[in-house]
């Protein structure tokens, strides 16, 4: 199973990419996690302008990857258990993940068409850089409930 996280920009706070380390760290003994960090898009005219600019970097980060699942306030929100369950459903119809972070302003609508299923972490909105870190916890999380260990408490 590959499961890859593709983000636009770099994570600029050290704490949160320390939190990232720690977590894709721990992802390895479950999944051949990795995460791809797109170089931000120049400035544009516009917020339209720069949606655009940043789902032409997206489409050529994806290629040919076909189970695409945007990270998005406006997606399917899930308690960690059923998450894990999500996530063991998807591991044996797909063989790669791909799971995308936008930039500050959002997806394009070209990126909403191409994508499987959207996600949210929460009904508040995070940083775009700060999801990153939230995503691969509650990964590791969901593959800690599937192997049955303690890193999960439910109450």
């Amino acid at each position: 199973m590959n499961i890859e996280l593709i983000c636009i920009g770099k994570t600029k706070a050290l704490y949160l990419e320390d939190g990232i380390k720690e977590y894709t760290k721990r992802l390895r003994r479950f999944v051949n996690f990795k995460m791809t960090v797109i170089k931000d898009v120049p400035k544009q005219k516009s917020v339209d302008l720069l949606r655009k600019a940043e789902s032409q970097v997206l489409k050529n980060a994806i290629g040919a990857k076909k189970h695409i699942t945007l990270l998005d306030e406006g997606g399917k929100q899930f308690s960690s258990k059923e998450w894990s369950l999500q996530i063991e459903k998807l591991q044996f119809s797909h063989s790669n993940l791909v799971f995308l972070v936008g930039g500050a302003y959002g997806f394009d609508e070209s990126i909403y068409q191409i994508a499987t299923a959207k996600i949210s972490l929460s009904k508040m909105t995070f940083s775009h850089q700060m999801i990153r870190l939230l995503f691969v916890e509650q990964l590791y999380r969901a593959y800690s409930i599937i192997n049955h260990l303690p890193y999960h408490n439910e109450g």
